[in-house]
């Protein structure tokens, strides 16, 4: 157990994650169903429409949502990246397909183990409670983004949204450039954003070209100016 707590209190990523809600002893009975996964990128963490055998915290990398269409095609419908909580307690099937697009490591629970333990946490289910709700602000706000934004204000979003979340996992920022690997290829964003494989190069090199970002390569960005960046991509939300 010793070690396994050593684990737990040294993880980057706990106090962000739901076990921040719980107490020592209920971290100590949370530990001892937790078990730790290392995995590729490409590899299925859950399928869509399928019994899942374990929920988990993200504690490094990033995984990418999608839903199945009626044909068959795949449409990506949101991003995870560390301290976000991957799966649905309660519910009989996974209700999107997950997928590591970057090494990722997993800190997993059995689900049913895990449900349990829920029921006796009132701060463990009140946690995953605001975070079902914080995914559907963010799905809202997506909403918005598909409907009402510009290509370029499109784009701007998702490169905000991307250096956001790596700046809270220790991505270099304090006021100057933020330098991210971007966790999706051209083709992806494009399909996360609704646009075509063209237009979202233009946009890249529009924004290159306008000193909003520095490119290195074909995925390392760095945003010289966050609020540069933020003004853009909320010009339309007025």
């Amino acid at each position: 157990m010793g070690e396994h707590l050593l684990r737990c209190d040294s993880c980057a990523v706990r106090h962000r994650s739901v076990c921040g809600a719980l107490t020592r002893p209920e971290i100590e009975r949370l530990n001892a169903i937790a078990h730790t996964k290392n995995l590729p990128p490409g590899h299925i963490i859950l399928r869509d429409n399928e019994k899942p055998g374990y929920f988990a915290n993200i504690i490094s990398g990033v995984v990418k949502l999608t839903k199945s269409l009626g044909d068959g095609r795949q449409q990506i419908v949101g991003l995870q990246f560390a301290s976000d909580f991957l799966g649905r307690p309660f519910r009989d099937f996974s209700p999107y397909h997950a997928e590591s697009v970057t090494e990722v490591q997993l800190c997993t629970f059995e689900k049913t183990q895990f449900e349990r333990l829920t029921k006796d946490f009132r701060d463990l289910e009140h946690r995953l409670f605001e975070h079902t709700l914080d995914e559907l602000d963010a799905a809202q706000e997506w909403m918005l983004l598909l409907g009402r934004k510009s290509a370029e204000e499109k784009v701007a979003s998702f490169l905000l949204m991307v250096a956001r979340r790596m700046q809270s996992v220790g991505c270099k920022h304090s006021g100057g450039p933020t330098r991210f690997d971007l966790p999706l290829a051209r083709a992806e964003i494009a399909d996360f954003l609704g646009l075509t494989i063209e237009t979202v190069s233009r946009q890249f090199t529009r924004l290159k070209v306008d000193k909003y970002i520095s490119l290195e390569g074909s995925r390392t960005i760095i945003v010289l100016d966050m609020e540069r960046l933020r003004a853009l991509s909320e010009r339309s939300d007025g």
